[in-house]
């Protein structure tokens, strides 16, 4: 079904791969009659030509990138947009989209979430940005439909940022990243290896887009095959695949932790550019006549068959009929994740009970179904899935099936074919676009039910379960046909199999568009006020680095992976994400309910040290000791305060900068992992002037103790690689830590303590003095 190989692969003339052999060159040669090197042959790859037409730096390994465009959504741009504001925004120098589709819905929090979007409207006028209003479209979908260009890239503000399959680049960034591109400043990155992801075969009727990338993400998320890397698609297996197919595939590469992925474009391609009205912005990108890949994942489409990834992880994939053969033991195991995952808490988790004798033997009972947003609710998956229910109805009983259309476009269509009259006919229930279900804002599924969903991601409590207030429930990704076939049964877990999909022409409709989205580009309007809402407020103080930190551990993680929905909970905690205090207080709220109160009484001995007030005996005498244990002079001047969380390793998922900036407004200055699950993680923990810290070996401290790290400033200030520190337990033990690869840029934000005081011209954060008071 999958493939990897173990090293670095040829391309030759688009259809023959040769390993990196001792004799590769050589072999090249005798086919093509050219002599080529493995450096000059990675210059033919589709990713290559685009991240040096988007490179500003002279050097082709060390990227500064421009991107064309910027996309946000409603859960994310109000910090975009006051953190630039706060660096000195005047206006958008290339189009920003402000799209509303992750707080559509205005029930709780009374009336915040209007306030945001009314906010993101002025905002577009004030500095000439495009708004796309609340239900029109799924972000993902809009910026497919009308900005996504072949060769292009687009930055955005959301983890699942991706159009590859349009031959366009996109990556998912937190805020600090979109805010460099608003002040026009660069991305900047080493030049990332590129994948070659082979396609060849054809899907077998039933089997849809999220099979596939099931498929792939069991096989490389967690050996880290492609982890910051570029997935380039190719392969004679694209023939078969229409766009919206490949879309779909496309999406879920972000559960692969890659940076980017781009497909091979072709007729299929230039005919969507076509129905959208846009073919100028096609352009065909294959691989040159010999591309050297840093590795291959090879997928023979004719293998894959229905999948279905159990919680708590869309790599915990399998095959739907191993499931059913294998019910109690695979449920079982899962069990006793979900078990692991809530260890210590008084709760009863149950995933067994999901199994039951039926009249056709032991059946997997599932409780609802979703399909919805960026991966699920593309017009084939539904019309898909519509037609299986043609075939029988839901009926009466539990189970349930909502369908969300990713944009108003796809449900005109959908409506003018008689597949929404059909799918309701059906007992679907049908909704408008919105991302709501994938992370707990709608559709949140009862206590101990299974839901069954076409959407992103199933990570531990991320649909809306709040284990602290006991409540549980459960997620499992599957493709829409799937989902259809099991809500015809029932709910009884049930591959689709032997299904035809022909379906008429699409006829792309953009009069809602046309009516109701802004238009500001180029267009600011200086003197437009900007509408705030009463939960809108600005970032609190930040200060600059000290020489000298000592920092109170607040929290220590020992999971194997610490999603970004842990560190930050998603759901209705985003309600107050406009309000950076408000939200902080849920900071790892399900994770470590003692994290913020440990937090807070950390910053409480900051404040004091910069208002001169006289600081506790007991952190007196742990100056004197880790001045002691280092040789150093420490004053209050000159040494800080503030938390620090530990994690094996942080940061999968989200691109929400919310999971570092919680941390940072209540006084957190530093990570401390083996490795970061993502680039963004880390990158969000650096624009936030937060130190990201790696450490080999297990961790030997506790939550409650502190970590003192003398002439830190200094250490940042010259690179160096290795950071001394000192762990004051019931003694004082040396310590040592790495930054990892960090840019210039990267290192003088972290001095300055935030992207915003880097920014700000009138802050000097070179001085070896940090200025006492509000920035």
């Amino acid at each position: 079904m999958i493939k990897l190989s173990d090293g670095g692969v040829f391309l030759i003339n688009g259809n023959t791969l040769l390993n990196n052999g001792a004799d590769a060159l050589n072999h090249i040669q005798k086919i093509t009659g050219r002599t080529v090197t493995r450096e000059d042959s990675r210059q033919g790859s589709i990713s290559y030509s685009i991240l040096q037409a988007h490179n500003t730096a002279k050097n082709s390994s060390t990227l500064k990138l421009k991107f064309d465009c910027l996309a946000s959504h409603d859960l994310t741009y109000v910090g975009v947009l006051q953190t630039a504001k706060a660096s000195g925004l005047k206006q958008f120098p290339l189009p920003y989209i402000l799209t509303n589709c992750h707080n559509s819905l205005c029930a709780v929090g009374g009336t915040l979430n209007e306030d945001d979007h009314c906010f993101g409207l002025s905002a577009a006028k004030r500095y000439g940005g495009i708004y796309v209003p609340p239900h029109l479209a799924v972000i993902h979908t809009y910026m497919s439909e009308m900005h996504a260009t072949s060769g292009g890239m687009i930055l955005g503000s959301d983890s699942h940022t991706r159009y590859g399959s349009l031959g366009c680049m996109g990556i998912g960034e937190g805020a600090g990243e979109l805010v460099k591109q608003l002040l026009e400043r660069t991305y900047d990155i080493d030049y990332p290896e590129i994948v070659c992801v082979n396609l060849h075969g054809k899907v077998h009727p039933g089997v849809g887009p999220q099979d596939v990338a099931l498929a792939i993400i069991g096989a490389v998320f967690k050996n880290g095959y492609v982890k910051n890397k570029v997935m380039e698609f190719t392969g004679e297996g694209l023939a078969g695949l229409s766009v919206d197919f490949r879309h779909c595939i496309d999406i879920m590469t972000t559960e692969t932790s890659c940076l980017s992925s781009v497909w091979e474009t072709d007729n299929i391609t230039k005919e969507f550019f076509l129905q959208h009205g846009r073919s100028e912005l096609y352009k065909a990108l294959k691989p040159g006549p010999v591309v050297y890949y840093d590795g291959l994942v090879d997928v023979d489409l004719s293998e894959i068959v229905p999948m279905i990834a159990l919680p708590f992880h869309p790599s915990n994939v399998y095959t739907i009929d191993f499931v059913n053969e294998n019910a109690s033991d695979i449920m079982r195991e899962t069990e006793k994740q979900g078990e692991a995952l809530i260890q210590g808490k008084d709760l009863s988790f149950n995933l067994t009970n999901k199994v039951q004798k039926t009249k056709n033997g032991i059946k997997i009972k599932t409780d609802q179904g979703i399909i919805a947003g960026c991966a699920g609710g593309m017009r084939e998956n539904i019309m898909a899935a519509a037609e299986i229910l043609k075939k029988g109805k839901l009926g009466n009983e539990n189970f349930a099936l909502s369908i969300y259309p990713a944009s108003q476009p796809i449900m005109i269509d959908l409506m003018r074919n008689g597949t929404w009259m059909e799918l309701a006919q059906a007992g679907a229930v049908l909704r408008s676009s919105f991302c709501g279900p994938c992370f707990g804002a709608g559709d949140v599924p009862a206590n101990g039910q299974l839901s069954i969903r076409h959407t992103t991601r199933n990570f531990p409590n991320r649909e809306g379960s709040k284990p602290t207030e006991g409540q549980i429930a459960s997620v499992a990704l599957m493709d829409a046909r799937s989902i259809a076939a099991s809500a015809i049964n029932g709910g009884i877990l049930t591959p689709a199999t032997d299904m035809v999909e022909t379906y008429p022409d699409y006829k792309f409709d953009s009069t809602a568009y046309n009516t109701r989205v802004y238009q500001g580009f180029g267009k600011a309007l200086e003197d437009a006020p900007i509408q705030y809402g009463p939960n809108i407020t600005d970032w609190p103080f930040i200060g600059a680095l000290e020489e000298h930190l000592l920092l109170g551990i607040a929290s220590v993680i020992l999971d194997p992976v610490t999603t970004t929905d842990e560190l930050i909970p998603s759901g209705d905690t985003s309600t107050y994400r406009s309000n950076p205090l408000a939200m902080a207080q849920y900071t790892l709220s399900r994770k470590d309910r003692n994290y913020v109160e440990r937090a807070l009484a950390i910053q409480q001995i900051e404040e004091k040290r910069l208002t001169e007030q006289e600081l506790p005996l007991i952190i007196n005498e742990m100056m004197n000791s880790a001045a002691n244990a280092a040789g150093t002079d420490l004053t209050v001047k000159n040494t800080g305060f503030g938390s620090l969380i530990y994690a094996i390793k942080p940061g999968d998922g989200s691109a929400r900068e919310q999971a570092a900036s919680c941390q940072r407004v209540l006084g957190g200055t530093a990570n401390i992992a083996k490795e970061y699950a993502t680039r963004r993680y880390r990158s969000n923990l650096i624009n936030w002037g937060m130190l990201p810290l790696i450490m080999e070996g297990d961790q030997n401290f506790e939550a409650g103790k502190y970590i003192f790290l003398p002439n830190i400033r200094t250490a940042i200030k010259t690179g160096q690689v290795e950071i001394k520190a000192f762990y004051i337990g019931d003694e004082v033990a040396p310590m040592k830590f790495t930054l990892g690869d960090v840019t210039e840029e990267e290192r003088n934000i972290l001095l300055a303590g935030c992207l915003i005081n880097y920014y700000k011209t009138d802050f000097d954060y070179r001085t070896d003095i940090n200025p006492l008071g509000a920035i």
